[in-house]
């Protein structure tokens, strides 16, 4: 019984994180390097993420500053970025790539929290999805003989609490990001 739970539990965690993950790349009026883990510049002939080529610094809060440790990658990096769905500018020097990230107007930032409740909402339907996938296998159990009926019902009951304080976690998340896109 507790392997199904602590399994459940593991699936939970990692549907927070890739919420996280998700989150991380939403663009919100402030310069971050997480912004371009997604991306990928074609580096010698293979995908490479732009944090592996170059560096990624940022000296103030709506300026990026990219500086390729091969100088050659530099056109193929502003082209990744601006192939990409952020919607920013760049612009190099032949040495560093400047970004200078623009505020968000207020109708885009009410695009970016409708965005981010729907990356929330698919993380709680995951969590309660693997509730559903932890019940059925107590069930299961159950009708193998392997554990009792209380076993059965004890389980539910702690895969209740599972959910709910990872749902809870869910809406925290979105919560601060929220506040992190509407801050002006």
């Amino acid at each position: 019984m507790q392997d199904v739970i602590s399994s459940q539990e593991e699936r939970m965690k990692k549907t927070v994180a890739n919420l996280k993950d998700g989150f991380a790349a939403l663009r919100t009026g402030r310069a971050s390097a997480a912004l371009f883990d997604k991306i990928r510049v074609d580096c010698y002939g293979e995908k490479s993420p732009i944090n592996q080529v170059a560096n990624i610094s940022i000296p103030e809060a709506r300026l990026i500053v990219i500086q390729p440790w091969d100088k050659n990658l530099i056109g193929e990096i502003e082209k990744a970025i601006r192939s990409s769905e952020l919607s920013l500018n760049p612009s190099n020097d032949g040495k560093v790539i400047r970004i200078a990230i623009p505020p968000l107007t207020e109708e885009r930032r009410k695009e970016l929290v409708k965005l981010a409740k729907n990356q929330a909402e698919q993380s709680r339907v995951a969590i309660r999805n693997i509730r559903r996938d932890g019940n059925d296998d107590l069930k299961k159990l159950l009708k193998d003989s392997s554990i009792t009926e209380d076993d059965e019902s004890k389980g539910s009951a702690e895969l209740q609490k599972l959910t709910d304080s990872y749902i809870t976690k869910v809406n925290q998340t979105l919560e601060e990001k929220e506040k992190e896109i509407m801050e002006v």
